[in-house]
């Protein structure tokens, strides 16, 4: 994108989008087609508008959030996924001194979902947690916790939950009730 271009428009996604007095696309409204994009299951059209977001705001810590979590999803490209999260949620913090009160649950939630695209799910849960200390009804977050599932007691009890053993015993359980959960 050249110095005197305009921002690309995202394709319309079915709502007006938000538009400043000059003209250009406010971070609202491409968060806003991004979403619609995100609840089609059209992750690849939601990362190229984040892209071009992320060009025109590169200090909007909830499009970076957004951004980071799809750079995991679609990319692959897991490390600069997560750590975009992550700045996103220190540039919030920064604001936050600077303005009070702040949404943490949205950049925690596309944290966890950046880790489980990462293959990290016990980060993701914690990420997830974490975003749950902000905003404790947040059903996104709820709703990913809950996917997650909920781990069992370990087989041997006195015994530590990442001993061979248990392990061993945890691994075989699961094997011989797969399917029969149904």
């Amino acid at each position: 994108m050249g110095i005197n271009d305009e921002p690309k428009r995202p394709v319309n996604a079915g709502e007006p989008v938000v538009t400043s007095p000059a003209g250009e696309i406010t971070p609202a409204g491409y968060l806003r087609e991004v979403k619609v994009h995100l609840t089609r299951g059209k992750q690849k059209e939601a990362f190229g508008l984040l892209q071009q977001a992320a060009v025109i705001y590169p200090n909007d810590p909830i499009i970076l959030s957004y951004y980071g979590y799809l750079l995991a999803l679609v990319d692959k490209k897991y490390r600069g996924g997560v750590e975009t999260c992550a700045r996103a949620i220190a540039l919030l913090k920064k604001k936050a001194s600077l303005s009070g009160e702040v949404p943490y649950a949205v950049p925690y939630l596309n944290l966890g979902r950046a880790y489980l695209a990462a293959g990290k799910k016990k980060d993701a849960i914690e990420a997830l947690k974490k975003g749950l200390q902000y905003d404790n009804d947040n059903n996104d977050l709820l709703k990913e916790l809950k996917a997650l599932g909920k781990r069992g007691k370990p087989p041997v009890k006195f015994l530590e939950r990442a001993n061979p053993i248990n392990k061993f015993i945890g691994l075989t359980r699961k094997k011989t009730t797969k399917g029969t959960d149904k």
